[in-house]
């Protein structure tokens, strides 16, 4: 058990967020209520389906709010009294209106190297340009997107084979051991943040399904299979080969080609397809793919 006893309300969505609430309830935290978002329609049915946090949070009978609007649950939040605020990959932009309820504040995990990637895909953004280290930041949350002072930071060395699936897991997992070890001191007040340096910001943008198509006349075949790894899962890297859309989820960089999955770059280079997902919904080998559907 913890020995800070002030009560928290999370604020979380994406199963990332679903590490660092489990981790909190098990180390003793109070949880007094979890914020999400409202449950969204997914899949090929569009079934409506609630957030990983809000099965677990029920689960664990603590109440769960799901606001439109968070000035919604402004009077909830109130009388709570004095409570803090954790936020993991919610999804919003919190107005100060509502970090004002929390003391100290609203204290957010980002996976990021603040001040770079300030925004909704760090972690893609690592991996598409290459880094060679990435990381986590602690910091306070404020209005500005992820402009927010920083109470410290975790830095993990990439080895640039790392997948989107590989770096959520493993960020989440650095996060909350992170986050645990140094929220006792930030609730008690004697660990305090320092102020970003705004000058050295950089921005990644929200992805979309229309990001999911590979365009290898623009890209080097080097950053053709950094977009695949970066992209696995969502929103995926896609092509069109024989006349079939493809999923890509494995490839690597070749100097020549020898097989039909070797796709031609901007630089000459090739993106060779190693793994796929075909137009029957089923993972293959490319080979496998070449004997079922190439023509001729």
């Amino acid at each position: 058990m913890t020995s800070i006893s002030k009560p928290i309300v999370f604020f979380g969505t994406e199963d990332f967020s679903l590490t660092t609430l489990r981790s909190l309830v098990a180390a003793g935290y109070t949880i007094v209520a979890v914020v999400t978002k409202p449950d969204s329609k997914r899949g090929r049915d569009q079934k409506l389906t609630p957030p990983s946090v809000k099965l677990f949070a029920q689960a664990q009978n603590i109440p769960v709010w799901q606001p439109t609007k968070l000035s919604e649950i402004t009077s909830d939040i109130q009388s709570l009294g004095d409570v803090a605020g954790v936020l993991v990959s919610y999804g919003k932009i919190i107005p100060q209106s509502i970090i004002n309820l929390f003391s100290p504040g609203i204290i957010n995990l980002h996976p990021s190297l603040l001040p770079l990637y300030r925004g909704p895909s760090p972690i893609e953004s690592a991996i598409k340009n290459g880094d060679t280290k990435t990381g986590v930041s602690i910091m306070k949350l404020s209005a500005a997107m992820d402009a927010g002072p920083v109470f410290v930071q975790t830095i993990y060395p990439l080895v640039r084979t790392e997948t989107r699936t590989d770096l959520y897991r493993t960020l989440a997992a650095t996060g909350t051991a992170t986050l645990l070890t140094v929220l006792p001191a930030i609730l008690e007040g004697s660990l305090q943040p320092t102020p970003q340096d705004d000058t050295a910001a950089t921005y990644c943008q929200l992805l979309d399904k229309k990001d999911s198509m590979l365009h290898p006349q623009k890209l080097t075949a080097i950053q053709a299979e950094r977009l695949v790894r970066a992209h696995l899962g969502f929103p995926k890297t896609k092509i069109n080969v024989f006349g079939h859309d493809i999923v890509i989820t494995k490839a690597h960089v070749s100097t020549e080609s020898k097989t039909p999955l070797d796709i031609v770059c901007q630089d000459g280079a090739f993106l060779s397809v190693d793994e796929l997902i075909a137009p029957s919904g089923r993972r293959m080998s490319a080979q496998a793919f070449i004997n079922g559907y190439a023509v001729g």
